[in-house]
């Protein structure tokens, strides 16, 4: 028996090592990431900053008044909202704006489509860059500036940093923390050593010929992790940008936040179907950004693995406590390097938090974690449809329209 024991033991401990290892290793890279200056640019680019909004009454006209705000000159930047059943209302107030509306009428609603029909709906303007934002989404007053800066130097494709505007409620805080921990692995982590960050799927910023060839290829509900696939394919590096700021509304509600990781497990298994058969080729070419990117998929959601460490080690820990005197000293040796993991998973969760986050209200809002691990886990028996049906996260609260 005790032997049986050790081999499921290490079955359990050699995979979630190599997870836990895995996040680790991007974690401590996050903190060799340095912020890059870029020379000023003498060309103004023309953006196009567009913004599919789908039934976002709620909170589109405060967001477009705040994108009109920037600290660039009026005539290089286009707001585009392209409103997806929303109100005739709010779409009157929208076109007293300064700024392109498009109505379309889709069958099928979703991201990707709105980006597709923006593109071809705005092929007579010369735009240099497009700048993708959700409709909750506030820039800083000085992105487009910088964002200009940034691609005068030959870069195509730019992630910026995004973060909480409403962390009023415990469960926002923990979706902030959440996207600061995923900015670390995935954005700065990788960034340092010179691989591509991931995509956010907002505040995003693409040299305009790329993207105007590339759009067209997006098909479902990870236009994210379609567009991440495509450039890595191709070779264009993805530049992680800490000091360009996107604020976004943290989901608020229990609900929602499980809807939400609902969408992103779904997108993130399909991606992996999609492109774990590049795997070779890509390997065999030298493409090491694209392979990383298929090994970060193939990983459990963050919950289920730090629920996976803790609880085994629980088990394997009363086990040795339990165990016959005979057979004690060695079930106390499988189950230490349990322990000695799972603090490997503490600190891989806790390097990337910027010090300014870490309070007393982010370690109270820590008991809605098994809620949260509990709602992961039924969503993983929950994706067939996913994929490919778009499932909306509400934004604005209660508010009416604005006036």
């Amino acid at each position: 028996m005790n032997l049986i024991l050790n081999y499921i033991s290490w079955l359990f401990f050699v995979f979630l090592a190599l997870c836990v290892g895995y996040l680790l290793f991007y974690a401590i890279m996050s903190k060799f990431y340095k912020n890059k200056k870029y020379s000023e640019s003498k060309k103004i680019r023309k953006f196009a900053v567009l913004v599919p909004a789908y039934k976002e009454d709620q909170i589109i006209l405060s967001t477009v008044k705040s994108l009109l705000t920037q600290d660039y000159p009026q005539d290089k930047y286009n707001i585009i909202v392209i409103s997806d059943r929303m109100n005739e209302e709010t779409d009157n107030k929208l076109k007293s704006l300064p700024i392109h509306l498009l109505i379309p009428h889709f069958e099928k609603s979703s991201k990707a489509n709105s980006l597709i029909y923006a593109v071809e709906n705005t092929k007579n303007e010369n735009y240099d860059a497009y700048v993708i934002l959700d409709a909750d989404n506030t820039m800083i007053p000085n992105f487009l500036y910088d964002a200009n800066n940034i691609l005068d130097s030959g870069i195509k494709a730019i992630q910026a940093c995004r973060m909480g505007k409403n962390i009023d409620t415990d469960i926002a805080i923990l979706d902030n923390i959440s996207e600061a921990i995923n900015n670390g692995f995935f954005r700065s982590g990788h960034n340092a050593i010179g691989l591509s960050s991931s995509l956010a799927g907002s505040g995003m910023v693409f040299e305009a010929n790329w993207f105007k060839k590339n759009v067209i290829y997006l098909h479902t509900v990870g236009e994210d992790k379609e567009l991440e696939a495509l450039l890595l394919k191709q070779f264009v590096h993805i530049e992680y940008i800490r000091d360009l700021c996107v604020f976004d509304e943290k989901t608020h509600k229990l609900n929602a936040i499980n809807k939400q990781r609902r969408r992103w497990l779904a997108v993130q298994y399909g991606a992996l179907r999609r492109s774990l058969p590049d795997f070779p080729k890509a390997l065999l070419h030298g493409n090491i950004d694209y392979c990383d990117k298929i090994v970060q998929w193939m990983l459990p959601p963050r919950l289920i693995q730090l629920a996976l460490v803790f609880g085994l080690t629980l088990i394997f820990t009363i086990i040795a406590i339990t165990g016959d005197a005979e057979k004690g000293l060695s079930l106390w040796t499988m189950c230490i390097k349990w322990w000695v993991l799972s603090v490997m998973q503490v600190a891989c969760m806790l390097i990337p938090i910027p010090k300014q986050l870490i309070s007393r209200r982010l370690f109270l809002s820590i008991v809605y974690l098994p809620q949260l691990f509990f709602g992961t886990f039924i969503n993983m028996f929950k994706l067939r449809s996913a994929n490919k049906n778009f499932i909306h996260t509400e934004h604005g609260g209660k508010n009416p329209v604005e006036q």
